[in-house]
């Protein structure tokens, strides 16, 4: 256990055998990481892009929303007011 111990990152702790290791959480998540960029590709892209804008927006109040044509594919970008609303939508909706 200890040379696993002096061989992690000072951000992990992995000193439980019951619990396992955990991570600090400032290392996981930037609170700068607030948009979500999402390329979507077909003939119903567009109406996939509206369909996660508006799910965002009712999840969270302030998400705003960006839909750009990058060649065949269409961007769709939310922007978050915190990375945990962003992480919160993403794992919501497996993305």
């Amino acid at each position: 256990m200890k040379n696993i111990q002096k061989a992690q990152s000072d951000l992990v702790n992995d000193t439980c055998n019951d619990c396992g290791s955990f991570v600090d959480v400032g290392a996981v998540i930037d609170e700068h990481d607030t948009v979500l960029e999402l390329m979507l590709s077909g003939e119903d892209a567009v109406k996939l892009a509206t369909e996660v804008a508006t799910k965002a927006s009712n999840r969270f109040a302030d998400v705003t929303s960006e839909v750009t044509r990058a060649g065949d594919d269409i961007k769709l970008a939310l922007t978050f007011s915190f990375s945990a609303e962003k992480m919160i939508f993403q794992l919501e909706n497996s993305l």
